[in-house]
């Protein structure tokens, strides 16, 4: 909990807390910003386009809760410190972030793999999410209880034909994400948490299975109520999880 939060009031267990979510202009990101403001924290909203991060804060406003958009690309030199810089220059804590943008590279095979698409995904998927966590390090150890929540794939972790790019991005990113939790744990409050959502009904989803009735896997909200959970309940650090459709 930031230094500028009070005690949490009845349905909102993160009264007071500041969360940055990245990728929070649709799909998971959008749902779980939307999810975390309505839990009293108040979300700082990345993304490339400021049309689409002015959607989902006017969806908050209107529910009540609290917001700020920030449009930044995240692959942009020196993108990711100036945000970190804007944002300590008005807070002395982050509580919350949740590391969810990401780009998915052309299902290939192997030796049909185009180094730019890689070099796109590696940049995003992985590079940024090393800056994110050097830039914003020192704001969260300001928090009482700082939580970092990654969203991965199974495929970094179980290989699968045609999704080589995006696995190997995603076993950087889920290495990364828990030597870092193994670094803090014994220097500060911070938890980390790597979170597979599973199916889930989003773009980039579309994008792999464009055949699959959208209806058949579930709403990006069942994910995003999963991490405003991890954010307020105790847990093992480094932790890790799939999400599995509700029954």
């Amino acid at each position: 909990m930031s230094e500028a939060a009070g005690a949490s009031a009845p349905g909102k267990p993160l009264a007071g807390q500041l969360a940055l979510v990245t990728g929070a202009s649709r799909g998971i990101g959008a749902a779980t910003a939307k999810a975390l403001a309505a839990a009293g924290a108040h979300v700082v909203l990345v993304a490339r386009t400021a049309s689409d991060l002015e959607r989902v804060e006017d969806a908050i406003f209107q529910a009540g809760g609290a917001a700020t958009i920030a449009p930044v690309d995240l692959t942009e030199p020196d993108g990711i410190a100036r945000l970190a810089t804007a944002i300590s220059d008005r807070w002395a804590a982050l509580d919350l972030l949740v590391i969810n943008a990401a780009v998915l590279p052309t299902l290939t095979p192997v030796w049909q793999i185009e180094p730019r698409d890689l070099s796109r995904a590696m940049t995003l998927n992985v590079l940024a999410t090393q800056s994110l966590i050097s830039a914003f390090h020192p704001l969260l150890k300001g928090s009482q209880d700082a939580r970092v929540i990654g969203l991965t794939s199974s495929v970094g972790a179980a290989p699968r034909a045609y999704w080589g790019a995006y696995g190997a991005t995603k076993a950087a990113f889920d290495a990364l994400l828990e030597s870092y939790a193994r670094e803090v744990a014994s220097t500060s409050a911070i938890r980390v948490a790597i979170l597979d959502p599973g199916a889930t009904r989003t773009k980039m989803r579309a994008k792999a299975y464009p055949g699959e009735n959208p209806s058949s896997v579930k709403p990006p909200e069942v994910v995003a109520d999963r991490i405003v959970a991890l954010a307020s309940e105790p847990f093992a650090s480094p932790h890790r999880e799939r999400i599995e459709k509700p029954r």
